[in-house]
């Protein structure tokens, strides 16, 4: 989970590790190729990663949900800011999205609600029954942070975390596509060599909603010798796999046509299930596309190794959240990418992949733009409002084309600004025709 993870200074703090994905179509769109150098791209560039974009992200849709939202034009989002940056980042989305909305005769009705470590200050849980409850009755969640340094040493039962752990089984958000894209403009800012990372587009898509971190038993006890014990259950059926199963064959068919399932079969009896059952569905749904496996420690070195040899990853919770992550800083800039986590029905959760930086909230130091495209995200495969999602796109595109950056992206010859100047920027980019 990333939820105290700081893109400005990684190395900060023993909490570098990150909140989200859980969400489920963070593709390679437009958005999440947009970069944080100067070199400035055309609209053409533009139209060609939203399509990149679109062929990569599986339908993940019921109930006729989409088109009945595009014909009313009018939709209820629920906000979630959370903890940390997550106020003044959603801040800057909900002023994006009330521009926007206008401009494209759509109409939002925004509900804020208390997640994390906030809903624990103000009525003792992370998850609160009426938060659950508005985010259910909504169009989409929009997800800004969870967790922080002030409630760590609180009950694992009663962390923040369990309030993003319960919003994701709460909704039904199974599966998260999280992306790992070279920007150009940011090949140099990668851990690794430019020519090792040089043309990597990885997909990851993660179940969500089930192995570790949701199987029980799990708690703590007392073994034979008297000795204090904690323990987790790692856990899936037959049905979890399946589905999201399809939903890594379905991307990569709009991708390579390349899978690569990641497991630990040689030592656990969950994984040898999951192998059989991918191999299942490969052979009786998805024969045309090519699949591969590969234990989940040979992953995460081949990654750093020679990423460019992946194209799409399929795997389970807690495997999936740990390559995720490594594979984003691949990237140089885990602070531009948007996430979104889907299920069959309902709203879907999105939210950005970087956590809720304790250490610089509330100084006006927070990258906004991840929150944002966030948005967009949302719009596009939440709505189907196709243009409005563009329109955030291009003012972020020219935000960065014009050379503002925030602290984490920025690079010699750029101007940097803080949260509330990026959020200003970007309304003047959105206002003009």
């Amino acid at each position: 989970l990333h939820t105290h993870t700081h893109p400005h200074h990684p190395l900060s703090s023993p909490h570098s590790h990150n909140s989200i994905k859980m969400a489920a179509v963070a593709g390679c769109m437009s958005s999440v190729r947009l970069g944080a150098a100067a070199a400035p791209r055309s609209s053409a560039a533009l139209r060609r990663s939203a399509a990149a974009l679109r062929r990569s992200t599986p339908v993940v849709r019921s109930r006729g949900q989409v088109a009945t939202a595009a014909a009313s034009k009018s939709y209820k989002i629920t906000l979630l800011p959370g903890d940390g940056i997550g106020p003044e980042i959603m801040k800057v989305a909900k002023m994006v999205l009330t521009e926007v909305g206008p401009q494209h005769g759509v109409e939002f009705t925004f509900t804020e609600a208390l997640v994390g470590g906030a809903a624990i200050d103000a009525v003792g849980t992370p998850l609160p029954a009426e938060t659950l409850a508005m985010c259910k009755a909504s169009d989409a969640v929009l997800l800004a942070a969870i967790g922080g340094y002030k409630w760590d040493n609180l009950p694992a039962a009663q962390r923040p975390e369990q309030g993003l752990l319960g919003l994701r089984a709460g909704l039904g958000v199974f599966a998260n596509l999280r992306p790992a894209n070279i920007l150009p403009q940011l090949i140099d800012a990668s851990s690794l060599k430019r020519e090792i990372v040089e043309g990597t587009d990885i997909m990851v898509v993660r179940e969500l909603i089930g192995g570790i971190y949701f199987g029980k038993p799990k708690g703590f006890g007392v073994n034979e010798a008297g000795e204090r014990i904690g323990f987790n259950t790692e856990v899936y059926s037959e049905p979890e796999i399946e589905r999201i199963a399809r939903v890594g064959f379905e991307t990569a068919r709009k991708r390579s046509n390349r899978l690569c399932s990641v497991e630990k079969s040689n030592v656990l009896e969950s994984s040898q299930l999951w192998k059989e059952v991918v191999i299942r569905v490969h052979k009786e749904e998805f024969p045309d596309v090519e699949l591969s496996h590969m234990y989940v420690d040979n992953c995460c070195m081949q990654i750093i190794r020679c990423p460019t040899q992946f194209d799409t990853i399929v795997t389970g919770n807690i495997f999936g959240d740990i390559i995720s992550d490594a594979a984003s800083m691949l990237t140089g800039s885990i602070g531009m990418l948007p996430s979104a986590a889907v299920g069959t029905s309902g709203p879907g959760l999105y939210e950005p992949v970087h956590g809720s930086a304790p250490d610089i909230a509330n100084k006006d130091l927070a990258n906004p733009l991840a929150q944002v495209l966030s948005a967009a995200m949302m719009l596009r495969y939440q709505f189907g409002e196709e243009e409005a999602a563009a329109r955030i796109e291009k003012a972020v595109n020219d935000t960065l084309d014009a050379g503002y950056r925030t602290g984490d992206i920025m690079s010699e010859g750029c101007t940097q600004v803080g949260c509330i100047k990026m959020g200003e920027i970007l309304m003047e980019m959105l206002k003009k025709k």
